[in-house]
């Protein structure tokens, strides 16, 4: 019986592509294939350190299409890795069903750490962080969403949520009416040339944030009650 492939799950630069660690790229290098989620955002990280490897498009909300073919290269014992467009896979990134399914098919699966928007972002915050409540990505729509923070509103941990910077005002503006003026910090471009924070209340945010567009992605993090 043949042994299986490793499934690893690597953590890769969310922005500066120095970020990331010698054991990253000796498995990207050594794995038989590499499932990502934009081929186009992987190419310049192995570009970047001279490697050359089969991609595989793995992407939301179709990942459960891809699952047969990864899997079966796992089943013939060799290794696949697994990456996003940029921090850890499955951490409101494409990766769990490929990952829960290996886990039940008896594949090893073996974490490379790396980086993460979250910690990066906690690590600087200066909020709290004995406690800390992941929310990911928030609801659109502006009643899902108000109800979705009021869910939150007793949490004494510290709130981190993930966000394209163009819904950034209208949920700062009613993380303010449900929560009221709690301390916060928007983290924006981390990593990269214009890395920047904005520190206060969700007042100084919405001050900060007026008659700005930004683009790209941000993390932001409110205090718990």
């Amino acid at each position: 019986m043949n042994q299986k492939g490793r499934l690893f799950v690597i953590g890769t630069p969310i922005g500066n592509l120095e970020d990331i660690t010698l054991r990253a790229l000796r498995i990207l290098k050594e794995v038989e294939a590499i499932a990502c989620e934009d081929t186009r955002r992987t190419i310049k990280l192995l570009n970047a350190y001279g490697l050359k490897k089969r991609l595989i498009s793995y992407f939301h909300p179709r990942e459960n299409q891809k699952l047969p073919e990864i899997l079966a290269i796992l089943s013939r014992g060799q290794d696949v890795a697994l990456v996003s467009d940029a921090g850890t896979p499955g951490i409101s990134d494409p990766g769990f069903p490929l990952i829960k399914e290996a886990i039940g098919q008896g594949i090893q699966v073996i974490p490379i750490p790396g980086p993460s928007a979250l910690t990066a972002a906690l690590s600087v915050s200066g909020l709290p962080t004995h406690r800390v409540v992941f929310a990911g990505f928030p609801p659109a729509k502006k009643g899902s969403l108000k109800n979705f923070i009021s869910g939150l509103s007793e949490e004494e941990g510290t709130l981190v949520f993930f966000l394209p910077m163009r819904k950034i005002k209208d949920f700062v503006k009613i993380a303010r009416e449900v929560l009221g003026p709690r301390k916060a910090v928007l983290a924006r471009e981390l990593t990269k040339i214009h890395e920047e924070f904005i520190r206060g209340s969700l007042d100084n945010l919405l001050t900060s944030l007026s008659g700005e567009n930004f683009r790209g992605e941000a993390t932001i993090l409110i205090e718990g009650k």
